[in-house]
Order: C-alpha cells, then sequence, then structure tokens
C-alpha cells in the first residue's frame, strides 16, 4: 500500500511540473501587481516549503547531496519556492564571525543554494535575520554593541540603538551585493530570488503598540530598496494583529507581541504580506483537534480578507505545520491541517484573491536526523502527506495555466499592452 500511495504520489507530483505553468526561477523577476503575484504579465500562484539548514549544510562540501536531493525532490512535487537562512551570526560555522567580518566557505555554502534552486527551477525567500537566539539572531547583535562599550537593556534594542542597526544594515549590504562565486551574478540582480525577508518571526515584547517595529521597518525596508529595487521584499510576520484593528484581535492566539499585522504591512517598501501558523503550539495543551483547524480557518480567513480589502497587496503563508511529538499526534491529523490551509489557498486563489501560497514546514532530505523537530516532511516517509503537497502544486499550476491564457487573450484584444 505505502509503495502504490508514494507512486500516486510522485506521478501526480511528475504531472504538475511538466504539465506547463510551472514557475521557473529562470522565468525572470517575480513581482506584484495590486493583491496579486505577477511573472511576465501574468498572476501566479506558488507551493512551497521552508529548509532553514540549506545554507549550513552546503557549506560542507560533502553534505551538499542533501541541498541537492531536496532540490530535486520538491521540484518533482511542484513545488517552487523554498524559505532559507541567509544569516547566522557568531557562534559554531557561523556566517558572520563579528560585524561586517565574513566566513568565505558559509558564504559559499549559500552560493551553492542560490545556484542549485536555479538549477531546478526553485525560486529563494532569504532571510536576513533571527528574532531569536537561534544561528545569533538580536540577541548576537545586542551583543556585538555591548562588546563595543553600548549600554544596552535588552535584545529589543536591535530595533533602536543606532549601532546595532548599523551593524545590520551592513548585512543587508554584504548579502545584496555578494557576487555568487558559482554563476558570477550579485544577489540583488539574481532573479532565483523571489524576496528577501527583513527578519524570521520579530517581535518586540517592550513596546505591544507596534510602534518600535514600526519605525524599524520603515527604516530599514528604505534602505534594502534603495540597494535593490528589483526583488520583492517582506517583513517576516506571524500576522499577529495589534493596536490599529481591535477588532481583529480576536483572532490573536490570545497574546500580543508587539508587531501589527496591518500597519506593519502598508509600509511603502513592504511589497506582500506573511503569517505564519502552529495552532499545536499557539492554543493550549488541552485544544482539540478541531479547535486547532477552527482557528486555523478563521485566522488565514482573516489576513486573505485583509490582504484583498485593507492591505491590498498579495499573501504568502510562510510557515505552518504540526509536530509529530505532540501526545496523541497521527498522521491523519497534520494532514487534516495540510488540507485546511491548502483550501483556504485554492479557494481565493481560484477567485484571483490575495492568497498567493503557502510553504511548509519543514523539508528534510533522508539521512538527516538530527535535524528532525517533529515537524519534518521526508517524502519518502511521508507518502500520503507528500501526495497531498503534490496535488495542491498541480491545482495552483493549473490556475497559473488558465490566468496566462486569459492574459494572452485580452492581449490579442488589445486589452492589455
Amino acid at each position: 500500500m505505502e509503495r502504490m500511495q508514494s507512486a500516486v504520489a510522485l506521478f501526480i507530483g511528475f504531472l504538475a511540473f511538466h504539465m506547463g505553468g510551472h514557475v521557473a526561477a529562470q522565468a525572470g523577476f517575480v513581482g506584484t501587481s495590486g493583491s496579486h503575484f505577477v511573472l511576465n504579465g501574468n498572476p501566479i500562484y506558488v507551493n512551497g516549503f521552508n529548509a532553514y539548514w540549506l545554507m549550513y549544510m552546503a557549506s560542507d562540501p560533502s553534505q551538499r547531496d542533501k541541498v541537492s536531493s531536496v532540490f530535486k525532490q520538491a521540484s518533482s512535487y511542484g513545488l517552487t519556492v523554498a524559505r532559507t537562512w541567509a544569516f547566522s551570526d557568531g557562534g559554531y560555522r557561523a556566517l558572520q564571525y563579528s560585524p561586517g567580518s565574513y566566513n568565505e566557505e558559509m558564504f559559499k555554502g549559500l552560493d551553492f543554494v542560490v545556484s542549485e534552486a536555479k538549477k531546478y527551477g526553485i525560486y529563494l525567500i532569504l532571510s536576513l535575520a533571527n528574532n531569536y537566539e537561534n544561528y545569533g539572531g538580536r540577541h548576537q547583535y545586542v551583543q556585538w554593541a555591548r562588546d563595543q562599550g553600548q549600554y544596552l537593556s535588552s535584545d529589543d534594542d536591535f530595533y533602536t540603538n543606532p549601532v546595532v542597526k548599523g551593524y545590520y544594515k551592513n548585512h543587508i549590504k554584504a548579502i545584496l551585493t555578494r557576487v555568487n562565486s558559482f554563476t558570477g551574478i550579485a544577489y540583488k540582480d539574481d532573479p532565483t530570488i523571489f524576496s528577501w525577508e527583513l527578519i524570521n518571526e520579530p517581535r518586540c515584547q517592550s513596546d505591544l503598540s507596534g510602534r518600535t517595529l514600526q519605525g524599524w521597518i520603515e527604516e530599514m525596508a528604505d534602505y534594502l530598496k534603495s540597494i535593490d529595487s528589483k526583488h520583492l521584499l517582506e517583513v517576516g510576520l506571524e500576522g499577529f494583529y495589534g493596536e490599529s484593528t481591535p477588532s481583529r484581535k480576536q483572532y490573536n492566539p490570545g497574546y500580543g507581541v508587539g508587531t501589527d499585522f496591518i500597519t506593519n504591512n502598508q509600509v511603502a517598501g513592504i511589497d506582500f504580506a506573511t503569517i505564519h501558523a502552529y495552532p499545536d503550539q499557539w492554543l493550549s495543551g488541552s485544544s482539540s483537534e478541531q479547535d486547532q483547524l477552527n482557528f486555523l480557518y478563521n485566522w488565514v480567513q482573516s489576513h486573505i480578507d485583509d490582504s484583498n480589502y485593507e492591505l491590498r497587496k498579495p499573501l504568502l503563508f510562510t510557515e505552518f505545520g504540526k509536530s509529530s511529538k505532540d501526545s496523541g499526534f497521527t498522521q491523519t491529523e497534520r494532514e487534516n491541517l495540510y488540507q485546511s490551509v491548502y483550501n483556504s489557498i485554492y479557494t481565493s486563489a481560484r477567485s484571483g484573491g490575495a492568497g498567493g501560497g503557502a510553504l511548509f514546514w519543514q523539508m528534510l532530505a533522508e539521512g538527516m536526523d538530527d535535524l528532525r523537530d517533529g515537524y519534518e516532511i521526508i517524502v519518502n516517509e511521508d507518502p500520503t502527506t507528500a501526495n497531498l503537497i503534490a496535488e495542491q502544486s498541480h491545482k495552483l499550476s493549473g490556475l497559473n495555466r488558465m490566468f496566462a491564457r486569459m492574459t494572452a487573450n485580452r492581449k490579442m484584444k488589445g486589452l492589455v499592452h
């Protein structure tokens, strides 16, 4: 039975990849038009995955086959966007040893990731910093400033201290102007990159109004766009509502984190909105599967509606998942969660809405047991989940073909120039 399910998934993935409508990284820069992502003038919808570990693994040439394997598998299942880290600040195998000092071997690992993504027709979302201490994050930036004699009271000073902000701006410049050692193309000129992300899951507990983070987003978006106006930019938000929309705060999972989904995404330099969702983490331990699915449905729908009518920008669901380490976990529960997300995205996309796609957390290659976190998908071990993923890819690629035909017909009639 398992072999049959795996074969079905591979066949659907083959269809999604080869039946036209596949969004290949070689096709050009992705842009936006209103609440849609567009490529060569056509609205596009994407299906994708997270793989934060790509640079880390690729920095060791003997492990690069893991990167190639995941890209090859992802492509065969019709996945077209991968989100990964373009940071590793201080500590073990750092990309950035200290402010402005970079590890060339780690940078070559990131170069390989970008070049290999292009080979397999996959776009990349590159995140530039972390809210958390993993891989350095805000904490490391603040510590670097303390080491230089700055008095900083908390990691939230990352958003306001001029010295820290200078370090972060230097990192933006280093990444964007990097010339890939494999392709010879500067990152800022490479259409393989779908977008930049300012920071993974920003939070500012010392100012729950959202104003501190708002000022930082405005400043950093302006700075990044002054270097690179070709690529899209997003913040990295989880989607928590703030003071600008009190009525929407009912959809938050019971707490605020100093972000504001509406105002943060209204910044001129921010091209599209993002949300994350982990009902198994965010809701109480006594929540039922139905409670989690109800929360998820309302969470996704409210953000799609706001992206359609308030922001008028595309929405990408950049992280979601369910952990197998939870008590009583079943594969069916995870697949119900995936199906709920995919149904919401497809329903929005089919009507030409702002729901631009979803990226599950996370995809691993076989033999990467030390990076298992309970949320991982390894396609050969999870054939029914892989089947769902491939099916969504196939459905969205069908919509991409349909929208492309509609655009072509309008051009023939002289309605589009």
